[in-house]
């Protein structure tokens, strides 16, 4: 209803009061109601009437009328004096609340005004929000565009530290390059200066760089410098093995092989200059077989002792020198090869009955090997310089030293089987004195069978090996604790691979073999040592820690029986460790193999208390515990703290 509208009712309703305050019948003016029948209208239609009385008749009220027989006009009068009752009642109300409607009013019209100021007011918010939506948007463009940007300049920076940490040349690296000695800090440093040769060389985008300009002229001098000098260095320690009384075999693995990168480094980086390298070595080692025979007097005069297998290569160098010469000049002077066999049969005679007596009690088993080997190797030269008369001879000797080579090894294999196990143990965890002559002697014979692969030889030394296993379990179990004879196989282990690699790269099925003994115990060892600090834990993680928790089982984990773990972890956890690593250092023999069990076993205590915090996430009420849970980044931190101590 509008302002308008309400004041006409206002209005109305004032002159309404008016009239009865005067004391004026309203019955005056509404008049009797009257109901005339009006029979001679012609707009009356009795159409449908029937159907109309049909319908009446289902009426209540017309039911209920016809039936006390009251006359339709007197009853329609009475309806309409009721009526007009009803509405003069109606009015005398609507008079008594007149006050109220136009107080009513009133409020109404001070409403409409205030809410057409506010409309006002509104709209010009209206127009304001959306201006300020404008900017809010122009702003969230703005920002997007730049945090793009800031991202773009991020990987553009990374990309730009990377590419300026691989290309620049750092004054130290010049420094060692130029004036520091061939040590470990020098291979360090020629790692280095590798991979930026190489950074150089591969990167499309480097190479077409301004900065590659100024950098790859002092790079390639440093090249040219860290080649000569080690080049330089190398050869030094090269000429260092013809030495007289140089042991060939500590100074190639104590010396040499500690130079490795250095050899690495120049086939890399100077393949013209490793190709010298390589040929001094080979020119220097052919010199084992292809030294001058020891002349007697002179060897005589400088008192010094040689083993069998020295004055064997040499009688035979000797023999076969002489035994060309005399060949080639009989068959050019006499025309006939049978004038050599006469001379020499005296000769052969001597060297036979000498050789059959020394040989018959050799028990050297390295030594006959020495031996077959170096027969082996006259075979070839005589086969190059086409002289066929000492082949013969070579076969009978060659028949002559397997047999013995076996009989002397199985007296070795022979004295591990029948080894008094109370006799030879010692109190001690560390590598035995048995198997390290074991590991040496098949180091030495499976470098003797490098270039040879003699599958006798290789079924002998599984022999061997069969024999020292089962010797070796039978020392392990005189230690009175599991622990201390796992500490004890996996020393031993760790020892006999070690001289195993010694022997270059070709241990074998033997190394193989010890290698899976070394992991196994290992595994042992980890899994003791972890029980004897973290016992109740790792047995909850074994036995419950994988059960279904949404399965309705009789017991299921709670709070309370994972409680007393998680706190006991969290209190000693790190001292335990330290504890660990105590008992690692003063356990294994090689520093690098106890650093990796350590490292192993703090690895797999981290599998352990991660499983044990998965099966707390499962448990009703388990988040009370969080608070008492280590972070797996804290075991991780101390992981590699320890790792960075090798």
């Amino acid at each position: 209803m509008d302002a308008a509208t309400l004041n006409k009712v206002g209005d109305s309703y004032g002159e309404t009061h008016d009239i009865q305050i005067a004391g004026l019948d309203l019955g005056v003016f509404v008049g009797d109601l009257a109901f005339e029948e009006d029979a001679s209208s012609d707009d009356v239609s009795l159409d449908g009437l029937q159907e109309e009385l049909e319908e009446c008749k289902k009426d209540e009220v017309v039911t209920d009328i016809l039936s006390k027989g009251t006359k339709l006009r007197e009853y329609t009068k009475g309806v309409e004096n009721n009526v007009r009752q009803v509405e003069l009642n109606s009015i005398q109300e609507y008079i008594k609340e007149s006050d109220n409607l136009v107080s009513l009013h009133d409020q109404i019209r001070d409403c409409d005004s205030i809410l057409s100021q506010m409309e006002t007011l509104l709209s010009g918010f209206q127009a304001e929000i959306g201006s300020i939506s404008s900017e809010i948007k122009s702003l969230q463009e703005k920002s997007m565009d730049m945090g793009l940007k800031l991202k773009n300049r991020k990987v553009a920076e990374s990309k730009l530290a990377r590419f300026v940490e691989d290309i620049i040349v750092p004054p130290r690296m010049v420094d060692i390059i130029v004036d520091g000695e061939v040590n470990d800090e020098y291979m360090r440093t020629l790692e280095a200066l590798s991979k930026k040769l190489k950074f150089v060389q591969v990167d499309p985008m480097v190479r077409s760089s301004k900065a590659l300009k100024d950098v790859q002229p002092e790079l390639e001098k440093l090249r040219q410098k860290a080649i000569s000098k080690v080049f330089e260095f190398i050869v030094l320690k090269l000429y260092a093995l013809r030495k007289p009384k140089t042991n060939i075999q500590i100074l190639q693995q104590n010396v040499l092989l500690k130079y490795k990168y250095v050899i690495l480094f120049l086939k890399e980086r100077g393949k013209e200059v490793y190709t010298e390298v390589q040929g001094a070595y080979i020119d220097t080692m052919n010199k084992k077989i292809e030294q001058p025979a020891l002349i007697p007097h002179i060897a005589e005069a400088s008192s010094q002792k040689y083993p069998y297998e020295v004055l064997f290569r040499s009688l035979h160098k000797l023999l076969m020198d002489t035994v060309t010469s005399e060949y080639l000049f009989c068959d050019d002077f006499f025309g006939e090869e049978s004038i050599f066999y006469e001379i020499f049969a005296g000769p052969f005679a001597v060297i036979d009955e000498h050789f059959n007596a020394i040989l018959l009690n050799c028990h050297d088993a390295i030594g006959i090997m020495l031996m077959i080997r170096i027969i082996h190797q006259h075979q070839l030269i005589m086969s190059r310089r086409r002289i066929p008369c000492l082949d013969s001879y070579l076969d009978k000797v060659n028949i002559a030293l397997w047999p013995r080579f076996k009989m002397v090894f199985d007296m070795h294999l022979s004295s591990l089987r029948c080894a008094n196990v109370k006799t030879l143990w010692e109190d001690d965890i560390h590598p035995h004195y048995v198997m390290r002559r074991y590991a040496e002697f098949t180091a030495s014979l499976v470098h003797l069978n490098v270039e040879y692969g003699d599958g006798q030889l290789e079924l002998n030394l599984e022999r061997l090996r069969m024999a020292v296993d089962d010797l070796l379990i039978k020392l392990a179990k005189m230690f009175p604790k599991p622990k201390l004879q796992t500490i004890f196989l996996i020393n031993n282990y760790d020892m006999t691979i070690a001289v195993l690699k010694e022997a270059g790269l070709e241990g074998g099925k033997t190394q193989l073999h010890f290698e899976e003994l070394l992991k196994s115990n290992t595994a042992i060892f980890v899994e003791e040592l972890l029980l004897e600090h973290f016992g109740d834990l790792i047995k909850f993680v074994k036995t419950r820690a994988s059960e279904d928790l949404s399965s309705t089982s009789e017991k299921p984990i709670t709070v309370p029986d994972v409680e007393p773990l998680v706190k006991d972890f969290a209190s000693r956890w790190k001292a335990a460790i330290e504890l660990m690593h105590k008992d690692v250092i003063t356990s294994f023999s090689n520093f690098l193999c106890g650093m990796e069990i350590l490292r192993a076993a703090l690895t797999q205590l981290l599998l352990y208390y991660t499983r044990l915090t998965d099966c707390i996430k499962h448990i009703v009420g388990g988040s009370t515990l969080n608070k008492d849970l280590v972070s797996i980044s804290s075991i991780m931190y101390e992981i590699r703290k320890y790792s960075r101590t090798f």
